[in-house]
């Protein structure tokens, strides 16, 4: 997030909006200024990108799907919308402490003892650890002590569309992206990679709450994508996952997407037509 501060800095913050007497380097206005950008940079993503799902990718036939609510989309939007600045406080604060040097991001390829191949290997372990992460808090959030007052409003939505990926309790929220921030305390990672990374994550949730279930077939079963998590808010207690479906075969909580058997939304709508 550094990147992102100092190009602010440079282009807008220094010369337009903080006095100069302020230095760039001082903490408070730090704070300050990741606070501004992390929220505009949220929802720049969820709205962008989930505008763009919403109309070109979410299949609108399933908002005649007798679980979808009334007034379902502006409900969404208006959830996130309250949650994201809540959200981003504790995250300015991880992001406060990457850019006070207390991570293991570095700025140029040669500071990787491995290179561009560290870089590379760096991407396949970010996804993976996360995945292990989320899927474990995601599990633990349905556990009937955090459920009801946590988890349970991103459940109001049955069936989902693309602005529900970020319609989350403001902790059930920051928890579930808790390992995409732990990850670079940890570990080495380049810090254009963390952040086409931390864009790549936001853009994955939305995808996985667009009602698309297209995936190539050697891939179904491997890839946890939107037939997957929609029958995660359909039944509950099945496919945990973010990106993969290891964790849920390895905790015993993967289900085969309804979808891919003849028994999904849309079958449920062409039999409701039929009738």
């Amino acid at each position: 997030m550094d990147l992102v501060l100092e190009a602010a800095d440079q282009h807008l913050l220094t010369p337009y909006v903080y006095p100069s007497s302020w230095p760039e380097g001082e903490p408070c206005r730090q704070l300050l200024s990741l606070f501004v950008i992390t929220n505009l940079g949220a929802l720049t993503l969820y709205l962008l990108f989930g505008t763009l799902s919403y109309y070109f990718i979410f299949d609108h036939e399933l908002k005649k799907h007798p679980q979808f609510l009334e007034n379902q989309v502006r409900r969404e939007i208006l959830y996130a919308l309250r949650s994201l600045p809540w959200i981003s406080v504790p995250t300015v604060a991880l992001f406060f402490a990457e850019v006070r040097g207390y991570s293991k991001l570095y700025d140029n390829i040669e500071d990787s003892p491995y290179g561009w191949s560290g870089v590379f290997l760096s991407m396949l372990s970010f996804l993976f650890f996360t995945d292990m992460g989320i899927y474990w808090i995601h599990r633990g959030l349905h556990h009937k002590l955090f459920y009801k007052r946590f988890h349970k409003p991103h459940h109001l939505w049955k069936i989902a569309t693309p602005f529900a990926s970020h319609a989350f309790h403001p902790v059930d929220g920051f928890m579930q992206s808790l390992p995409y921030h732990i990850y670079p305390f940890l570990f080495p990672l380049h810090k254009v990679t963390y952040l086409g990374l931390y864009i790549f994550v936001n853009v994955w949730t939305i995808s996985i709450h667009d009602g698309d279930y297209r995936v190539p077939r050697f891939l179904q079963h491997i890839i946890n994508g939107s037939a997957h998590h929609t029958d995660h808010h359909l039944y509950f207690d099945y496919n945990y996952g973010q990106y993969f479906t290891l964790w849920d075969k390895i905790g015993g909580s993967y289900k085969s997407p309804t979808a891919f058997e003849g028994k999904g939304p849309h079958d449920y709508l062409r039999k409701l037509r039929e009738k």
